[in-house]
């Protein structure tokens, strides 16, 4: 389950469309190495990976995407994605590293994401691929962006992230959200 405090018991008031839209930030892990040596769980950030997750931390400032909660897998890579980015994100959000996030299928993510508090208003997921970009097709609804639904539905590479508005996390479901763009680093 979780390294810190288990799923489900953040005490939250339900949100409501009249509070405004809430943002979504699905995040692949940055590019890791790929030893032999060593379970995939353990798997490194390499040098390419590193300088995409500062990269990563610098586009979500410049476009005033902070967020105030970050789940994160409990891989080496994506914790290592994490502290990078928060790095150059200039920001200190709560960090929740969850186990079920390692190997999650897109309904563990809505799962986890429907119970955040209410209160919060941008949540970053990091996690793995194919669970992300799957994440992201199963959640966009009708006011999507045609040509990024497309894309995510082939897969997304290293370090890039979906951009997505909700009305509430508790209503968080297949088809409910608004996906508005998938940011991709050169």
């Amino acid at each position: 389950m979780t390294l810190g405090e288990p799923r489900g018991e953040w005490d939250a008031e339900p949100v409501t469309s009249a509070t405004g839209p809430r943002r979504l930030l699905l995040l692949r892990h940055a590019k890791a190495e790929h030893p032999d040596v060593i379970p995939d769980i353990q798997r490194p950030l390499s040098l390419v990976g590193r300088k995409q997750s500062g990269r990563v931390g610098a586009a979500l400032a410049g476009d005033d995407l902070v967020p105030d909660l970050v789940l994160c897998s409990s891989s080496v890579r994506t914790r290592q994605t994490w502290d990078l980015v928060r790095a150059s994100l200039g920001a200190e959000p709560e960090v929740r590293y969850l186990d079920d996030l390692y190997d999650a299928g897109s309904s563990t993510v809505v799962e986890l994401v429907r119970a955040v508090p209410g209160d919060v208003r941008t949540v970053l997921v990091v996690g793995h691929e194919p669970t992300m970009s799957q994440a992201a097709a199963l959640l966009a609804g009708p006011d999507s962006d045609p040509a990024t639904l497309e894309r995510v539905r082939v897969g997304v590479p290293t370090a890039s992230w979906s951009l997505l508005e909700v009305s509430g996390w508790d209503t968080l479901a297949a088809g409910s959200a608004a996906l508005r763009r998938l940011a991709v680093l050169g």
